[in-house]
């Protein structure tokens, strides 16, 4: 969070905290905040420098943190936490239902979710409820994938799949020793041992076109270790298509959260960036996410082909309005 993006949302939520938390250490505060000590002082100077319209002394917040306890005065004016905005309390309700919709989530979690869920929409107003109302969020899955999946999860049986790949357009047979359910990016995997590959895979539940139970005790091997999800469940192949992409300064995220072959600056925060493509739709999709804050720019049929999917959004928004 050192970015100066981030500096002003943190120094407005520094100042609250400090005040009610008088006498607080730097360590602990730093620590809090995720920051480093040198961070946390260059925001504490930077905090001894504002305040209200003159600028006087009498007018700006007093801090100071010899000894390494902070000190806090003159500051009532910005005690308060801030309330979240629309977009933020709606980008939370809607992250509430996902997961109020989730499949493993559905006995463990009560009422919990609903009680959070009302809570926050009162409090947000009636703006982020009306927004975050407006959508669905579903969570995608074979009608009998998911009773039999869990079985075999609870059984510790092996389970017979009937998968689509997409990449290949083709229906491959899988026999898979099931270690258990994830959700990553709103959709619902099964993580196993798969023996066609002899690896750990990861199984979307809406490409089951079949699942079958087997009477066979579910053993995988003891090199079967988790999937770390965490940044996404892409692993790119060098057999890919390598696409490059233009994004912007709003658009970095994507060096960040996909695997890039070559990331190189261009100025004024803008990035060229070339990453492996599992399948055209994963990347017309991700060119549609980006909108106005990223272009393919290789190869051209894929970037056309983007052209020509939000030539055909767009006429449908103009249809309907």
């Amino acid at each position: 969070m050192s970015g100066s993006a981030d500096r002003l949302p943190r120094l407005l939520a520094l100042v609250p905290y400090l005040m009610s938390h008088p006498g607080a250490q730097v360590g602990e505060v730093a620590e809090v905040f995720g920051l480093s000590e040198k961070q946390l002082i260059d925001d504490l100077q930077l905090v001894w420098m504002c305040g209200l319209p003159g600028h006087t002394p009498g007018d700006l917040i007093d801090v100071s943190w010899d000894g390494g306890e902070i000190i806090i005065d003159n500051a009532d004016t910005i005690a308060r936490p801030l309330r979240l905005g629309i977009d933020e309390a709606s980008a939370l309700l809607v992250a509430l239902r996902m997961l109020a919709a989730t499949p493993e989530l559905a006995e463990a979690q009560g009422d919990a979710l609903p009680r959070v869920t009302a809570k926050l929409e009162r409090a947000a107003g009636e703006g982020a409820a009306e927004v975050s109302s407006q959508v669905a969020v579903d969570v995608d899955a074979a009608p009998d994938a998911l009773p039999r999946v869990r079985e075999g999860l609870t059984r510790r049986r092996r389970l017979s799949l009937r998968y689509y790949v997409p990449g290949r357009d083709e229906v491959t047979p899988r026999e898979v020793d099931p270690t258990r359910l994830v959700m990553v990016d709103g959709r619902t995997y099964l993580e196993g041992w798969c023996y066609r590959a002899e690896a750990m895979r990861l199984f979307r539940l809406d490409r089951m076109l079949g699942v079958d139970v087997l009477d066979v005790p579910a053993d995988p091997p003891a090199e079967a270790e988790p999937i770390d999800v965490t940044r996404g469940v892409f692993r790119p192949s060098p057999t890919d298509e390598l696409v490059e992409l233009e994004v912007t300064a709003a658009g970095r995220w994507v060096a960040e959260y996909y695997p890039c072959e070559q990331v190189a600056e261009l100025g004024e925060g803008r990035l060229r960036v070339a990453l492996r493509a599992r399948d055209e739709d994963w990347i017309l999709r991700l060119a549609l996410r980006l909108g106005d804050t990223g272009r393919v720019v290789s190869p051209p049929a894929m970037a056309g082909r983007v052209r020509e999917e939000a030539e055909r959004a767009l006429a449908r928004y103009a249809h309907r309005s």
